[in-house]
């Protein structure tokens, strides 16, 4: 009953969206260059706010519910994502082969926390996802454990006080990237530069490692966040990530004002401030105990302690 439910819901959604369209089914793009017909990826646009309504209306009922059994005052609520999803912005669909644009990276972030009570306000502190664990802990009083770097978000939500400068993100084996909430850089992989994975867990997303991956494999010592753990070093296959792009022009180095460019149409060329972000950059990547290659693919040189 329950799955002629959602169904139904999610058929009369997408009914919603109409758009004539009477191709094959379209409702998932490849992680890819949009090379579809205008038609197709229209359609599978509709599709994908076909998806964001439904969202929307469930979301909607735990609110109602929230409203319902009176937890607006001792319940605190966090709505956010992993990342985002090109809809052909840029040329692209998905993720994974193209830099983390905006589009990907730039996710949603709603806190209520009724320690507080403010609402309907926006904050311009730059904050990270891995704020939440460091702010669930302070919300129910317990100490943050000594390796975590996540800051906890009440200034931000009391009085939108900064709680960093700067914030790293990207993906393994493509751009590391950073951003000071108003330019972002991006730099890519440089692949004369080893590349390593550091695990326990000899798997790739869908298949386990295969013997000639860890045959040269070493036990190295811990990282700073491995809780004392060694870790296995295992030399990466750059031909199993997606994101590792050689196509001419899919990775390069760019630099973006988001306060004049929000779209990201238009890469600077600003030594300076590239530098500037670069320096940062090294700096930050130190602080998270990046290995000596990591600074290598990226073309940067590691802080001197």
């Amino acid at each position: 009953e329950i799955s002629e439910c959602l169904v139904g819901s999610e058929m009369c959604i997408r009914d919603s969206y109409p758009d004539g369209y009477d191709g094959p089914p379209f409702d998932w793009p490849p992680y890819d260059h949009v090379t579809e017909p205008l038609a197709a990826a229209a359609h599978c646009k509709g599709q994908y706010a076909a998806l964001l309504t439904m969202c929307d209306r469930y979301l909607g009922r735990l609110l109602d519910r929230m409203d319902e059994w009176d937890m607006w005052k001792d319940t605190m609520l966090i709505v956010t994502t992993d990342h985002g999803f090109l809809l052909g912005e840029h040329g692209w669909w998905a993720k994974n082969r193209p830099p983390f644009y905006e589009e990907l990276s730039h996710i949603p972030l709603f806190i209520w926390d009724p320690r507080s009570g403010l609402a309907g306000q926006r904050r311009q502190a730059l904050v990270q996802s891995i704020a939440l664990p460091a702010t669930l802990l302070g919300y129910f009083g317990l100490p943050l454990p000594a390796d975590m770097q996540g800051h906890d978000l009440r200034p931000v939500l009391e009085e939108d006080a900064p709680v960093r400068d700067a914030a790293l993100f990207g993906m393994f084996g493509a751009h590391t990237c950073i951003t000071n909430g108003r330019y972002v850089c991006y730099r890519a992989d440089r692949p004369e530069a080893p590349l390593y994975d550091y695990t326990l867990l000899t798997l790739r997303q869908r298949a386990r490692c295969a013997p000639e991956e860890l045959r040269d494999m070493t036990l190295e010592p811990p990282f700073t966040f491995t809780k004392g753990c060694p870790v296995l070093k295992i030399p990466a296959r750059r031909d199993f990530y997606p994101c590792m792009s050689t196509a001419e022009g899919e990775n390069r180095d760019l630099l973006f004002d988001l306060a004049s460019d929000p779209a990201q149409q238009t890469p600077l060329r600003q030594p300076e401030t590239e530098e500037r972000l670069l320096r940062r950059m090294a700096e930050l990547m130190a602080e998270n105990d990046a290995p000596p290659e990591q600074f290598a693919r990226m073309g940067l040189r590691a802080p001197v302690s």
